[in-house]
């Protein structure tokens, strides 16, 4: 029997078509021998769709269409099973299909943050990647950034502010900015594929690159611009109880930092049928050309914030190098990266295939060994309950 596999895409941050062009490369992945795919594409008002249709990239030229061809659905759990059933019922109507383990390839704010992987834990589904507090810390850019402080991840001096108490502070923030020295990196607190990231070469810039990171999201985070860059990204595979690292990579650029053209339209025009490849377009040197010594502190950076983070799934650590100095230091994690990062698992014979096998084999070992855990007491504290008792402890005598 199949195991039944839906795949979540979409939802309504800034990354809704990177989402949708990595989950069909995922989707074009698994093995159909082996699993029934289920498409679930999440709209921008947050519906929740469901049918064969979505699979195809050319109907999203038309989204109104495509979405009257396919049915909106909710997932409802009963009897220990989780279906997919239509909004609009008729007397006979059925359940579309069932789920048995979910695959989230959504990216940014309601879908790689935390919110979809708690969904999926209240419908007791398994599911691929990280868990909610792992989905949380990665994608809000301050949380991650003091964890890993505190457990000494090298990275660039920075500081953060919620954007809007700027006006009211700004002397204070302008200070801090000229004593961390400019060039500075502002980017906002919970966004990828450098949506909102602005490079402040003095105080003018800098004001405005609060203004500008500040439209996406409250939190400005403000890092010392690393020189000579050079972008070093490592994936990392697996979960807290085995984890291994795939191969580097080095991400060329147009500009003084990888934009969101250089991530999906390889730094050039679009061509013809280009933009469909998402990360896998992006112009990057595989294995990434640097030292022997250089390549193991990676690698082993990469394996230790994944595990301080409390990572699973398939993730990929950015580093940046000082092209002269050749000091390291840590970016960001992307818990669910663009295309999954298949591409630096194939110099190592794990093809894409392969990756979508151990991301579900990852995602079932993890639900298998939390059924075994104690979460509540088999206890009726209210077979005994009376209004006496209503104060709880704070109303003992003592």
């Amino acid at each position: 029997m199949k195991i039944k596999v839906a795949v979540f895409f979409g939802g309504e941050s800034v990354e809704h078509e990177v989402s949708i062009i990595s989950a069909k490369q995922a989707m074009e992945a698994l093995d159909p021998e082996k699993y029934e795919i289920i498409p679930i594409y999440i709209s921008k008002s947050r519906d929740f769709y469901c049918g064969e249709e979505l699979r195809d990239l050319s109907q999203y030229k038309d989204m109104s269409a495509l979405l009257n061809k396919v049915p909106q659905v909710v997932l409802v759990k009963r009897d220990q099973k989780v279906y997919i059933e239509p909004v609009k019922k008729g007397l006979f109507t059925k359940p579309i299909n069932t789920v048995d383990v979910a695959v989230p390839v959504v990216h940014g704010t309601n879908g790689e943050d935390g919110t979809l992987q708690g969904y999926l834990e209240m419908l007791k589904i398994p599911y691929a990647g990280c868990d909610v507090v792992a989905a949380a810390v990665g994608q809000d850019k301050v949380m991650m950034k003091h964890i890993l402080e505190n457990s000494n991840i090298p990275m660039t001096p920075w500081f953060w502010l919620y954007a809007h108490e700027f006006e009211t502070n700004k002397d204070e923030y302008i200070k801090k900015a000229s004593e961390l020295g400019y060039p500075l990196v502002l980017k906002p607190a919970c966004l990828g594929s450098s949506v909102g990231i602005v490079i402040a070469h003095n105080e003018e810039e800098f004001i405005a690159g609060v203004d500008e990171a500040g439209s996406f999201d409250f939190k400005v985070v403000v890092e010392k611009m690393v020189q000579n860059l050079r972008e070093i990204n490592a994936s990392v595979m697996g979960s807290c109880f085995s984890s291994q690292v795939g191969e580097l990579e080095e991400v060329t650029k147009n500009d003084e930092i990888l934009s969101y053209k250089d991530k999906y339209q390889g730094g050039s025009k679009s061509t013809k049928g280009s933009g469909s490849k998402g990360m896998a377009s992006t112009s990057r040197l595989v294995p990434a050309p640097v030292a022997e010594d250089e390549t193991k502190k990676i690698k082993d950076l990469a394996l230790e914030v994944f595990k301080v983070l409390g990572s699973s799934g398939v993730c990929r650590i950015d580093f940046m190098m000082d092209g002269k100095t050749h000091e390291i230091v840590v970016n960001e994690i992307n818990t669910i990266p663009g295309s999954l990062a298949f591409y630096l698992w194939s110099p190592l014979g794990i093809d894409f295939t392969k990756l979508m096998d151990e991301l579900i084999k990852v995602a079932l070992d993890r639900h298998r060994r939390k059924e075994k855990m104690t979460f509540s007491y088999d206890t009726n504290l209210l077979a005994n309950y009376s209004e006496q008792g209503s104060k709880g402890s704070k109303g003992v005598k003592r």
